[in-house]
């Protein structure tokens, strides 16, 4: 690190005195209980709902197993984060490699010796702070997370669809939509937009690119929104604007019953 002209530089005394605080308030803050013939041990760090993390620790086959008790999975699957696609499970197990610890059922686990459990312990808190941070992801990852499930559920149910559907709008621009859907008896042909958190900017993107595209098509273009609802229900004024411009809002919670009007029969 470059010295700078604004700060006073520090001292290995001081240095180590920082070291030296920064443990005793993790030996204050830590916690241990004897439960159920197990030890829980309740750590400073904090989850996304600002509880503190707790690990437990019991003896098998005279090593130390440590495990969240599978808080962290079920935690964000109760806020709608499955591991249900490859490309979900790929991410998670990448995460958890980086800090040596497996998953075993929805546990996240970690086995070591007396001597190595500090290490131990102190990867697995990584690895629990990590996954946790799956569920604040990028807004492009979550996106495209969300895209892969709306794609499987259009496949489990064999709703024709085209990925990345791209067409041209008066403006001269290219505009990709997630899925175009083909025209039916009943319906003209459609495009279909996953919006995992439904805003203005992407309400807004949305209308323009349909106008663009509609103002030279002869033909009609029907448009649908899937819009994801797990976490909070969507803004009803941004709801309204999507009417407003010809677009069927659909909720993903209640996809199920949406399944005629995606395959276009009404």
């Amino acid at each position: 690190m470059a010295a700078d002209s604004n700060f006073t530089l520090m001292t290995r005394a001081e240095c180590q005195h920082l070291v030296n605080e920064y443990l005793n308030w993790l030996k204050q803050e830590l916690r241990a209980t004897a439960l159920d013939g197990s030890c829980q041990i309740s750590t400073p760090f904090l989850d996304r709902h600002n509880d503190a993390i707790e690990i437990y620790v019991e003896k098998k086959d005279g090593a130390l197993r440590l495990t969240d008790d599978g808080y962290t999975i079920r935690d964000l699957r109760a806020s709608g984060m499955e591991f249900t696609t490859e490309k979900r499970k790929s991410h998670l197990s990448a995460v958890l490699n980086g800090f040596g610890v497996r998953l075993e059922g929805d546990e996240l686990c970690v086995v070591g010796s007396l001597e190595d459990f500090p290490q131990k312990k102190h990867n697995l808190v990584q690895a629990i702070l990590a996954v946790s941070d799956m569920f604040v992801m990028a807004e492009e990852h979550v996106l495209s997370l969300f895209k892969e499930d709306v794609a499987l559920f259009l496949e489990a149910h064999r709703i024709p669809a085209f990925s990345d559907f791209k067409l041209s709008g008066k403006s001269g621009f290219d505009h990709k939509f997630d899925f175009g859907l083909p025209k039916t008896p009943e319906k003209p042909q459609r495009v279909l937009q996953a919006i995992n958190n439904l805003a203005k900017d992407n309400t807004t993107s949305l209308a323009f690119a349909l106008a663009d595209v509609r103002a030279i098509r002869a033909d009609p273009l029907g448009a649908l929104a899937m819009i994801n609802d797990t976490l909070r229900p969507p803004n009803e004024e941004y709801l309204a604007a999507l009417r407003a411009y010809e677009v069927e809002p659909v909720l993903w919670s209640q996809r199920q019953q949406a399944i005629s009007l995606l395959n276009g029969r009404f």
